[in-house]
């Protein structure tokens, strides 16, 4: 694979079509390469995957990735190697599509329907199985916390704390499914935590409490 230094990277990528072209596909190869090494090393979610599947998903994502890293030619400092950064440009690309992937079937409308916000299985509660006691404890303050986000919060402070604090979507998922934008849903869920913690208290449920309750 040819090699280039950051400025012959940063020429060839925007002079005439013949050079930017080779430029351009040796860029995707090297891209691609480290693409695929991430899959099939790093993601555990992939390992049921055929190497044929893999190969494809890497190129796909390569050639997104390839787009990303021309648009952002000018935000290149020279701090370090141009592949170097132009790797992490595509697994930060990779990483996001995945997510995204993963959640392609996600509606915030299904929240509601689903029962319980906070089931037994939810990330508040332990691994340990607790005695009979603090079990029944928990369910007891799960209960009013699940109050809380219905009394205290807006539906919509509750639809979207519950989507990514509780559920763990990705705020930019929840952003467009909200049809609002990363820092407006930011401001939310941090008013909506704010709120939350302030009614909980009045209940007579501190943080410390709760964490020292569940984590125990």
């Amino acid at each position: 694979m040819e090699e280039r230094s950051n400025e012959q990277w940063l020429a060839d990528l925007q002079v005439e079509p013949a050079r930017q072209t080779r430029a351009l596909e040796s860029l995707r190869k090297r891209l691609e390469r480290s693409i695929l090494y991430y899959l099939s090393h790093e993601r555990s979610d992939m390992r049921d995957l055929a190497p044929q599947e893999l190969q494809s998903l890497a190129d796909d994502l390569a050639q997104d990735a390839t787009l990303r890293v021309m648009e952002n030619l000018g935000n290149f400092r020279g701090e370090s190697r141009f592949t170097t950064w132009a790797n992490k440009i595509a697994i930060r690309l990779a990483i996001s599509d995945l997510r995204r992937a993963r959640y392609k079937d996600f509606s915030l409308d299904n929240l509601a329907s689903e029962g319980d916000f906070l089931p037994a299985s939810s990330n508040l509660v332990s691994e340990a199985p607790p005695n009979p006691e603090t079990a029944t404890e928990r369910e007891d303050v799960r209960q009013r916390i699940e109050q809380a986000l219905h009394q205290a919060l807006t539906p919509r402070q509750a639809q979207a704390l519950i989507a990514v604090a509780l559920r763990g979507v990705p705020m930019d998922v929840v952003a467009e499914q909200m049809d609002t934008n990363r820092n407006a849903l930011y401001k939310l869920i941090h008013d909506a935590r704010r709120k939350l913690r302030a009614y909980l208290e009045e209940e007579g449920l501190s943080t410390s409490y709760m964490l020292n309750l569940f984590e125990n």
